[in-house]
């Protein structure tokens, strides 16, 4: 009997996490603005221990849990990127999201500085496999261009 219960428990927890995960994925779904990080943080450490690289497909949030994956595109032009949010920004930013320059220049919003974006959070498979897209269409690119 405790072993139907200790497993009845445990599926509870399972389906009940799922649950919340889908939840959280609807309630974040937003629109607000993005901008992109200074130079001056290349190197540092980020929230999650990792470091900054502004290459990478990463962004500040402190709204979005650690480790979640984003989709982000940019209304104005159509164009979309997946991110994983590593990082927390100064509390007094009011912006949703600081994205790298590699994220920014995907999106067409670097020159600009800042711009207007919708945001979802993803699945982990989702965001990965954007991210790992994203990345091969950029070296895709840069072979044709040698």
């Amino acid at each position: 009997m405790k072993m139907i219960l200790t497993i009845a428990l445990f599926i509870g927890l399972i389906t009940g996490a799922q649950a919340q995960e889908v939840k959280d994925h609807a309630k974040t779904s937003k629109k607000g603005i993005a901008s992109y990080y200074h130079p001056k943080f290349e190197g540092r450490r980020t929230a999650t221990g990792e470091v900054f690289k502004n290459e990478k497909f990463t962004a500040a949030s402190n709204n979005l849990r650690l480790n979640s994956f984003v989709k982000v595109t940019n209304p104005s032009n159509g164009r979309v990127v997946y991110v994983k949010i590593n990082d927390r920004m100064a509390a007094s930013n009011k912006r949703m999201l600081d994205l790298t320059e590699a994220a920014a220049d995907q999106l067409g919003t670097r020159k600009a500085g800042v711009a207007k974006v919708s945001m979802e959070v993803v699945s982990d498979e989702e965001g990965r496999q954007g991210i790992l897209a994203q990345r091969e269409i950029i070296n895709t690119s840069r072979k044709n261009t040698l």
